[in-house]
């Protein structure tokens, strides 16, 4: 077990700058993050479907997953980048649809193949395009690409630190108070005590995160509004969170991959994050 935690505290040592880093650059710095993350975690989702007899199309899936992250990199607007991320995913459809005909045939599941490739590169590339979204937020009165470096950085640790908020409250109060499991079919792990914590604590701190937003950064964002953000985002990380662990027990592993010692796979840590981070985009939206 101290093994374990050593490996997990020297991944977060080295991780952790290399994030913000990366994220303060921006630009194709920010976009390289999310696209190999996008890329490494669709591969390992895709493992997890071959464990279970599926063949889905590796290389065309982690082409289109890191091709959205590219799109919004080069073009950090929602409004302007949703015509290309629709005609990537068109020409994608189409093209998977066609070649499933002589790559997969009648008998190789092509139903299933086509399906799950899209559903990858969508789950991991097309969330992962938001944190270049959050990066250069359209602000009121500011142009696209124009958001301050600062507040741009705000913006993506947002979702980034209530994810990792809610996760810690769920961990320790799960082992504190824990008694009932969640959904024991799904997370053995997981109770309903870890639940209400993480949810808890990410409420607290999406109040001090509205306050600093505010103070610091000059956005409207009442201790209300911030409050309401940091439970929407506990709520979807949790679910992020089973979901993943729903597909890990269907293909009967643990880990989705063995990417950073003591951590699991990219798809391990990015599971809350794919849902959290649209969410603090289009919740952003709406307050600011």
């Amino acid at each position: 077990m101290a093994s374990e935690l050593s490996k997990r505290v020297a991944v977060a040592v080295v991780a952790i700058p290399v994030v913000l880093a990366l994220v303060y650059a921006g630009g194709w710095w920010l976009g390289g993050l999310l696209g190999g993350a996008a890329v490494l975690g669709v591969l390992e989702l895709y493992r997890l479907a071959e464990a279970r007899g599926a063949r889905p199309f590796r290389v065309a899936g982690a082409v289109l997953a890191a091709g959205l992250v590219a799109v919004a990199t080069a073009v950090p607007s929602v409004g302007a980048a949703t015509p290309l991320f629709w005609t990537a995913i068109l020409l994608a459809t189409l093209l998977l649809g066609a070649g499933a005909i002589w790559a997969r045939g009648v008998d190789g599941n092509p139903l299933a193949a086509v399906s799950i490739t899209l559903f990858g590169a969508l789950l991991l590339g097309g969330t992962l395009s938001y944190g270049m979204f959050l990066r250069y937020f359209p602000l009121p009165g500011v142009a696209v690409g124009g958001v301050a470096g600062g507040t741009g950085v705000a913006l993506v640790l947002f979702p980034l630190v209530l994810t990792w908020v809610s996760d810690s409250g769920a961990y320790f109060g799960g082992r504190a108070l824990g008694r009932r499991k969640l959904i024991p079919t799904v997370s053995p792990g997981k109770t309903v005590a870890g639940a209400v914590c993480g949810l808890l604590a990410t409420i607290a701190a999406g109040v001090l995160a509205a306050w600093l937003l505010t103070a610091r950064f000059g956005l409207e964002l009442s201790l209300g509004e911030g409050a309401l953000g940091g439970a929407l985002i506990s709520l979807v990380a949790q679910v992020g969170d089973l979901a993943e662990s729903l597909l890990k027990r269907e293909a009967r592993v643990k880990d989705s991959g063995r990417f950073f010692p003591g951590h699991g796979g990219v798809f391990d840590r990015v599971d809350a994050l794919l849902f959290a981070i649209p969410t603090a985009f289009w919740f952003l939206v709406v307050v600011l």
